[in-house]
């Protein structure tokens, strides 16, 4: 997957959330009580984060705000946005600052963070805005495969979850993949898109929503979903 090239499409989707006539004061629900103005400010922030951690080699970037004026935070956004399209466009295997010591520390591996990041923010601002549309479905493949690789797995060394006493097969309808998380044989499946399974991974959609479908133990398999299995 060219990860920098779904970056640089996303980056250029979300800032487009950002219009002359936008009410920065609307609510992003699934972001607890984010408003549009939060959630700029944290992908914004979040672009100069790992400009830093790439270029200096660390991950303590603390920036000023964003601005509160419409125009001016758009101008902002689209100065991080090209920052970190530029920063990224470094050789791959580069060396990196990153969160994580279980996969490798390059610029490599803030293309496919920030791909996924952006794509889920991107779904919150248009979510908000009553426009939210679904992943494509290898897209959300690779963003599951994230959660369960990266994700899960930092949780419970951070002690912010506890490791799942049984398994959970989660199952996508539209590809020919499936993941199981816990121990011994799954008790439960969680099955649904690609993109309803991804956002359900990240609490964006209900364990009950109706787009998704349950077989087996029901109860233990939204244990393990509850996790929680990202931050």
């Amino acid at each position: 997957m060219d990860y920098l090239a779904l970056l640089r499409a996303k980056l250029t989707s979300f800032g487009e959330l950002v219009t002359a006539d936008s009410d920065l004061a609307t609510p992003v629900p699934s972001c607890g009580d984010w408003t549009l103005y939060d959630l700029v400010d944290h992908v914004g922030s979040g672009n100069m984060w790992v400009v830093t951690a790439v270029t200096e080699l660390r991950g303590d970037y603390a920036g000023d705000p964003a601005p509160k004026d419409t125009a001016a935070l758009r101008d902002w956004y689209e100065t991080t946005a090209d920052a970190l399209v530029t920063t990224l466009s470094a050789d791959p295997d580069r060396e990196a600052w990153t969160f994580t010591r279980t996969m490798p520390r390059t610029v490599g591996f803030w293309r496919r963070r920030r791909a996924h990041e952006t794509l889920m923010h991107l779904w919150d601002g248009r979510n908000a805005l009553g426009a939210a549309e679904p992943f494509d479905p290898e897209i959300a493949v690779d963003g599951i495969d994230e959660v369960f690789e990266l994700f899960a797995p930092r949780m419970i060394h951070r002690g912010l979850a506890t490791a799942p006493e049984v398994a959970l097969r989660v199952r996508a309808t539209d590809a020919d993949r499936s993941w199981t998380y816990g121990p011994g044989e799954p008790v439960a499946e969680l099955a649904g898109t690609a993109s309803d399974l991804l956002l359900a991974l990240w609490a964006r959609r209900s364990a009950s929503d109706p787009a998704l479908a349950w077989t087996g133990d029901r109860a233990a398999g939204e244990r393990v979903l509850a996790g929680p299995l990202v931050p």
